[in-house]
């Protein structure tokens, strides 16, 4: 009898430790890249994603964060992640048309009438065909973070087109971007961020474009006094997963990951107006820089004829229809 009990307790415990082992090993990590330190709020929004996600798998899927570039840069991330070298990733709607033109929509300036606007078409059916557009390329896209709305920064006023009259604006390398500076009358540069504050300093580029935190964060406040609202582009970050990745989970873990990701998105959306609005006020306290707002129509129909290109571009005019339709 005690021979048969000493047996049955070791077949438990074998049992019991196999369960344990199987449960250790079963847990999936997925690694995610993106450029930003940690104290930026789309860190801090995946970092949110990565805890719900957790919690509502209770542990089974967890996702480790590298920031700061440590995997790479965003577009040596993207092609890791197209490779099955890395699983999840943080780039740009601006940088990801080069891999999906889907994306190529929300690159076309003023196709967002305001950011209600904006949070109608990222959480809606269309945002969600423009994620899903992606998978044959290696990668489907989870949700979208606010990246601001960019604007002109000058030492000048910019209240209409003619204002761009012989100012040279820097711009992104992106043929995008320098076609909407061309037609509303200014000289496009493209030129590095990295390069961006000695350039304005030193009159190379007489001004430049994107959201007010770069008149703190990167100190461009200091060098350009006025910051003019017209608010011509707001661009989404995008969180994708490699579609290897993807694959792999299972249908309720790929639930999770969705809930947790768009969860995420509208955590960022407070955390990101926190910060603007805190930007604004240091760049005008601390800064001395002007900020003004901005009659848009008239830039608005400067750049009209890149809204009608697009509306006959099979590659995004679908996407460009849904989102007009969402304009109230």
């Amino acid at each position: 009898m005690f021979g048969n009990k000493k047996l049955l307790a070791t077949c438990i415990t074998s049992v019991v430790a196999a369960s344990l082992s199987f449960s250790a090993t079963a847990a999936t990590n997925l690694k995610l890249s993106h450029n930003q330190d940690r104290n930026h709020p789309v860190h801090k929004s995946m970092q949110f994603m990565a805890d719900e996600v957790k919690e509502l798998t209770n542990g089974e899927l967890k996702i480790r964060i590298y920031p700061n570039g440590q995997l790479g840069t965003q577009r040596e991330s993207m092609e890791l992640l197209q490779n099955g070298a890395l699983d999840m990733a943080k780039s740009n709607a601006s940088e990801m048309e080069s891999f999906e033109p889907a994306y190529g929509a929300f690159n076309i300036p003023y196709i967002f009438r305001d950011r209600e606007h904006y949070y109608r078409a990222m959480s809606g059916e269309v945002g969600e065909q423009i994620l899903d557009a992606s998978y044959d390329k290696g990668f489907v896209g989870l949700t979208y973070y606010d990246a601001g709305a960019r604007s002109f920064y000058a030492n000048k006023e910019i209240l209409t087109p003619a204002d761009l009259k012989g100012l040279k604006i820097r711009v992104q390398p992106s043929p995008t971007a320098v076609n909407m500076i061309k037609l509303m009358g200014g000289s496009p540069t493209p030129l590095a961020y990295g390069e961006l504050y000695t350039a304005l300093q030193q009159g190379v580029v007489d001004g430049a474009e994107n959201n007010p935190t770069a008149l703190t964060n990167s100190r461009h406040g200091e060098v350009s006094k006025v910051f003019s609202q017209d608010e011509h582009t707001m661009i989404p970050d995008v969180l994708v997963i490699s579609s290897t990745s993807w694959d792999k989970l299972s249908s309720e873990h790929q639930v999770a990951l969705k809930k947790a990701a768009k969860d995420s998105m509208m955590f960022h959306k407070d955390l990101w107006s926190e910060m603007t609005d805190a930007a604004i006020k240091q760049a005008q306290d601390e800064m001395g820089v002007k900020v003004v707002q901005v009659e848009k129509q008239a830039f608005v129909d400067a750049v009209k004829p890149m809204h009608d290109e697009a509306l006959n571009n099979p590659a995004i005019a679908t996407y460009v229809t849904a989102i007009d339709a969402l304009a109230q």
